[in-house]
Formats: structure tokens, C-alpha cells, sequence
């Protein structure tokens, strides 16, 4: 709901488009300097916050530095900033130390925190606390009055916003604000969600269970629609600092233990929805490549499984594994992976807790008899795991990264290279050796991959394909 807020209200200086090539939004012109070291940026007419105030590089410097010190991509491009400064109301530079490739890719990116642009009173707040108005200048005002938080969410047309020229593509282009309100209501029972889609209620259902899919596919009045092309990557995080998945063979066990679409078919049912994917990076993305990859073509070998953990040393500890009962697809994942664990000679204790639990304890560095963990199960936007530097998950730079703190030094000077490389077809042919190695020490696996389709009424049409967010801009209801 964050992410859907932030789209609605506020604005970026760029958009990354369908083709997942980043456009400027809020900017107007810009250029690097010869060297590529000095980037100008010029801010396009007609920006002005929610409050009529004119929106000025006073805001927009700030607002990166905000940004960038939450944002885990931002703060690798900030290792590379000497400088971000206002020459004048419009116009800002930002200075480099070192020519970065991906500076543009950077500032469009959707990966949350994503780079929207605060009012300077709100983007000097300490970026760890939250801001206490939500004052932005994007295509649509938060109504407050109307909010009640946990249930209903208020946006009004913002009617001074001014759209770009081109037409809307990913979260890039025009802006064009169709309807006079959008209303997201929180409705925990799908039933009773599903019954206001029929009667006309309501006009959207973000996520329609599978299994009412039918019911709703007889209706002739819905439409089904993949919004999200790239859709969910399901993620299993191993720790790497407790035994036995701190040994790279008895990782290695468990490439040939999972079998993926067993875990998905559960929750997804149809195949049409869900499939495997053995690449490091999200199928369908430009990084997909098949570097590496017999243990997944090869398909779920047990018996290579017992043979590598027996060369790791496995001594039959029990595997903690961390189960989100609340979460129906996590939870459904977690049940079949402890059975195929299990298949493969480990000992599994799954452990049922809600969510909230589960990003508590798997802060913890201890034992996992002593509240640590072992396996936790979680999941990402197709975007966020598309290539090797804009989610924090995907490094291995030991205690100082994310949970489960794998450690390679070869997998870092591999995305230093990736993030250094200036033309595609550099990242393609660096992509292939980062999987090459990752699939060798196995930082984390994976369970599949899955698009979940949206359910709305056949009159509210123009929807835009957006990767994990669903903009409500250029929808209109006929």
C-alpha cells in the first residue's frame, strides 16, 4: 500500500518504461559533461506541490538525500557521488567521482523506497522517521478527511497537475488523470470482495483468490489482467552463519531437493499462472540467461542431494524452518518444502508464526535452537531481482548485508563489474558469470515464479503495465 501511495501522490524525476529503459519524469532537460562525471539536470515548467507552492531544486536535493539513505541502490550510486547541488530554482548537477553507468537506472527505479520528491520540510525529516504530512505534487492529492486508516484509502484528481507529453508507459509518460477519485477499501474476506465486484460495488479486485477464479471468469461484466508481465519471484533465504547451511556443499543439497512448481501448485493451482525458474535472475528479464543450470534442468535428484550433504558433513541437526501461517502462498511453500526436505534426509522443524514474527526473528544472528532460523520463505517483484544491483538481497557482502548474510567475494566483484559496465551487453555476458559462480556457493534459491492477474469491471478501462505497482493513472470508467 506504500508503494500505491507513494505512485498516487508524489512524483520522480524519472520513470524506468515498458522496455525498462528510465525516462525523465519531473525533469526537463538534462546532459553529462564530456567525461561523464558532471550530470545537469533542468526541472520541466508547470511543477507545483498540492499546496500551490512551486516545486524548486530546495526540495529536490534534499529529497535525495533522504532517499538515498534507505534506498540500498541509491546508497551503492552515493559511493560514487561527490556532490549533489541547486545552481539555481530549476536547475541541479549531480558531480561523480567516477564515471556510473547506472545513475539514470538509479533515479528511475521503482524498488522501494522508491525516489520520490518531498517538499523540503518533509525531505529534511530524519529519513528513518516517518514524515508527518503528506504534501506531494503527483497526479493525485491524499484525502485525509475521507481516509480511515486500515480500511479506506482516499486519492482526488489533483486538478493543477500537469502531465507530460508523451503517452504512459511503465510508471513513465503522461500522467493523465481520467477520474475524479479513487477509492482503495480493505476487504479481508474475499468473498465479500468478490460478490461487490459482481454487483458493481466495487470497480477492481487487486488480487483475486485463485481458487474464485472460475466463479468470476463466468461473469461477463470482469475482465482478467496481467498488469505485472515480470509478476512475483518466491525467495527461500538460508543462513549462511549456522550450521549446516554455513557449508556450501549442503546449500548445494538443497538445489537438487527443491522442486519449485510443487511448491506453487498449492496456492496457484493452474499452471498458466505459476512456472519454475532456474535462472539467478527473473525470467523474462534482460538478465535471464542459463549459465550453470543442470541441477534445474536436470530436475529434483534426491539422491545427488544426500550424496552433497554427506560430503557437507550434515550431522541431522533439525532445519528451522520459519512458516507465515497468515500469508497463504508463503505458508502453502513452507509445508511442501519441509516435505521435500524431509525426501532428502533432513530434519525439518517448521515453525508456524504470522508474518510480523518472521521479520522479527529473522533479525536474529543466534542459534537457531536459541530463536534463530534457519530457512525463512519470502518473496520480490520480478524488477527486484531482474539484475544484481538493485535489491539488497542480492549481495553477498557477509554480516553487513541482509538476512541470511551470505558472504562471496567473488559474487561482489562481479556486481562492482556489472554495476560499472556501460553498455548492455557488458551486464549480459557479467550477468552469466555471476550466476555461473552464484549457483556454486548458492546464496539463496528460489521457488518459482508467478503472475497474479487483476479482476475488474469491463467498463473501467486504460489500464497501464506497470512492474509491482498499479498506477491509476489514464484509467477511466466509461
Amino acid at each position: 500500500m506504500s508503494a500505491y501511495h507513494g505512485a498516487m501522490v508524489y512524483d520522480t524525476l524519472f520513470g524506468i518504461d515498458g522496455e525498462e529503459a528510465p525516462q525523465p519524469q519531473m525533469v526537463g532537460k538534462y546532459g553529462a559533461s564530456d567525461d561523464k562525471l558532471t550530470w545537469t539536470f533542468e526541472l520541466r515548467d508547470g511543477l507545483r506541490w498540492h499546496d500551490g507552492t512551486a516545486v524548486t531544486t530546495a526540495d529536490v536535493v534534499p529529497s535525495l538525500k533522504r532517499w538515498a539513505a534507505r534506498n540500498g541502490a541509491a546508497q551503492l550510486m552515493m559511493q560514487r557521488v561527490q556532490a549533489i547541488e541547486a545552481k539555481d530554482d530549476k536547475t541541479f548537477t549531480i558531480v561523480l567521482k567516477e564515471r556510473f553507468g547506472l545513475l539514470l537506472d538509479t533515479l528511475a527505479s521503482s524498488d522501494t523506497p522508491t525516489c520520490f520528491m518531498m517538499r523540503k520540510r518533509e525531505a529534511e525529516t530524519d529519513p528513518m522517521q516517518k514524515i508527518d504530512q503528506v504534501v506531494g505534487s503527483g497526479p493525485f492529492t491524499f484525502n485525509v478527511a475521507e481516509t480511515k486508516a486500515g480500511s479506506q484509502y482516499v486519492y482526488d484528481k489533483n486538478a493543477t497537475y500537469v502531465p507530460r507529453g508523451e503517452p504512459p508507459s511503465g510508471i513513465a509518460g503522461g500522467k493523465v488523470v481520467k477520474v475524479d477519485r479513487v477509492i482503495y477499501q480493505n476487504m479481508p474476506d474475499s468473498q465479500t470482495a468478490v460478490a461487490a465486484l459482481q454487483a458493481g460495488e466495487i470497480d477492481f479486485y487487486e488480487i483475486p483468490p485463485i481458487d474464485l477464479m472460475a466463479q468470476l471468469q463466468s461473469d461477463p461484466n470482469l475482465v482478467f489482467e496481467v498488469l505485472s508481465e515480470l509478476g512475483t519471484v518466491g525467495m527461500m533465504r538460508v543462513n549462511h552463519l549456522q550450521p549446516p547451511f554455513d557449508n556450501q556443499k549442503v546449500r548445494q543439497a538443497l538445489l537438487y531437493t527443491v522442486k519449485q512448481e510443487d511448491m506453487l501448485r498449492p496456492t496457484f493451482v493452474d499452471p498458466k499462472w505459476f512456472h519454475g525458474c532456474g535462472s539467478f535472475f527473473t525470467c523474462g528479464s534482460p538478465m535471464e540467461n542459463d549459465a550453470n543450470m543442470a541441477w534445474y534442468t536436470g530436475g529434483q535428484n534426491l539422491a545427488k542431494a544426500r550424496e552433497l550433504m554427506k560430503e557437507g558433513g550434515y550431522d541431522g541437526r533439525p532445519i528451522v524452518l520459519l512458516q507465515a501461517t497468515n500469508i497463504p502462498y508463503m505458508s502453502n511453500a513452507a509445508t511442501v518444502l519441509a516435505q521435500q526436505l524431509r525426501s532428502a534426509g533432513f530434519t525439518v522443524q517448521l515453525e508456524p508464526m504470522d508474518w510480523s514474527n518472521v521479520v522479527q526473528r529473522r533479525t536474529s544472528k543466534a542459534p537457531p535452537d536459541k530463536g534463530g532460523w534457519n530457512i525463512f520463505i519470502t518473496s520480490g517483484g520480478g524488477s527486484s531481482y531482474s539484475n544484481p544491483y538493485i535489491d539488497i538481497g542480492m549481495a553477498a557482502n557477509g554480516e553487513k548485508g541482509w538476512y541470511g548474510w551470505p558472504t562471496n567475494e567473488l559474487h561482489e566483484q562481479l556486481r562492482e563489474k556489472w554495476i560499472n559496465a556501460e553498455t548492455l551487453a557488458e551486464r549480459k555476458a557479467i550477468a552469466r558469470q555471476i550466476q555461473d559462480n552464484a549457483w556454486n556457493f548458492v546464496p539463496h534459491l528460489y521457488y518459482g515464479q508467478w503472475t497474479q492477474p487483476v479482476a475488474h469491471r469491463k467498463n473501467v478501462t486504460g489500464w497501464v503495465h506497470v512492474p509491482e505497482i498499479i498506477p491509476f493513472w489514464n484509467v477511466q470508467k466509461g
